[in-house]
């Protein structure tokens, strides 16, 4: 048990940016940590939109039961331009000053964590964050809440996708969630047992793509699943989809975009425990007087970075993994190591 320096009476908890499986678990923690230590809790509702607007609500235990396996988030979520403005910012803080909010803990994505900073830094309301993305790209933790979910739901559609293009001799090109980071299209290419990820971190041309599916053609088996993060350099899995298909107009290419089944669903068992663990770390970080930090488990220790290293700092990639990828597909080509590697 963590002993409040007695500074914290009251905390509020607040969802922002993208959604991600794991949320409420994260908001739970929160809430049932700060009734457990006896102090006062709130939510407020839609971030730092909601902030600004004082759409602020008083909380329990009661008010968290039976959330915990939900999808989404019971706090709602938004953008908030306004919040980017020093004076939305300071409409915020009358807010926070006036239902006497002692303490923040902000759940999101890493422009979630840039109001944080700024809010901390102008006005110094306590503030810790939790990193929920399924990006996992956010430095200072191994994984991010929803991460976990986000690939399961795509492993679970490359596995009914492989039955379909093993039955037809297809070659599907499956786009998943990734606008800066490999991270999902990696392990959920792994999982899949896809021939190929195309990810932001590597270099891999659409001719390279070319390249290899001409020296498998003769082969029995003539179905492939590539795998593209959406911010692959070469464009979207449309874009390079129809390039291949101009250079090998004899095959039969197919393009599924999973979209935003992937923020969606419950979460699964490890986003559930991350999510608790982080929601309550980041309550008793603020007990021991921490601010301006996000909470997050590397090694399986729980530990804090700041905001200002969670936001500039590149979260690196695992290296063996992707090569991993081309080696267990069980094709006769070696694997080529991109230019950025060989660096």
């Amino acid at each position: 048990m963590v002993k409040n320096t007695g500074k914290i009476k009251k905390v509020a908890v607040f969802t922002s940016g993208g959604d991600a499986p794991g949320m409420n678990a994260a908001v739970r923690a929160v809430v049932r940590g700060a009734v457990f230590y006896g102090i006062e809790v709130c939510g407020i509702i839609r971030g730092y939109d909601g902030m600004i607007k004082g759409d602020i609500i008083e909380m329990d235990g009661y008010s968290v039961s039976n959330i915990i396996q939900r999808g989404g988030t019971i706090l709602k979520s938004a953008r908030s331009d306004e919040f980017r403005t020093k004076e939305g910012r300071e409409k915020a803080y009358h807010n926070i000053k006036k239902n006497k909010i002692d303490g923040l803990v902000a759940i999101g994505g890493n422009g979630t964590y840039t109001g944080a900073m700024n809010f901390n830094k102008e006005f110094g309301v306590p503030i810790i964050g939790v990193p929920g993305t399924i990006d996992n790209d956010l430095y200072g933790s191994d994984y991010t809440i929803g991460y976990d979910t986000a690939v399961n739901t795509a492993l679970s559609a490359i596995d009914k996708i492989r039955d379909t293009a093993d039955a037809h001799d297809r070659i599907f090109f499956v786009e998943v969630m990734g606008r800066d980071s490999g991270f999902i299209a990696i392990r959920s290419a792994i999982g899949g047992g896809a021939e190929l990820a195309m990810i932001p971190e590597t270099k891999t041309s659409t001719q390279y793509v070319i390249n290899k599916l001409k020296e498998v053609s003769n082969h029995s088996r003539s179905s492939h699943i590539i795998v593209v993060a959406e911010g692959d350099e070469e464009g979207s899995a449309q874009d390079i989809a129809s390039r291949v298909k101009q250079s090998l107009p004899h095959l039969d290419i197919r393009v599924t975009q999973l979209g935003h089944i992937q923020r969606g669903g419950s979460p699964t068992a490890a986003d559930r425990v991350l999510a608790s663990r982080l929601g309550l770390g980041a309550l008793e970080g603020l007990f021991e007087g921490r601010t301006n930090v996000a909470a997050g488990i590397i090694n399986r220790k729980l530990v804090y970075t700041s905001f200002e290293d969670a936001i500039t700092k590149k979260k690196p990639y695992n290296r063996e993994m992707v090569r991993m990828i081309e080696i267990l597909s069980g094709r006769s080509y070696k694997f080529r190591v991109s230019a950025s590697e060989e660096e």
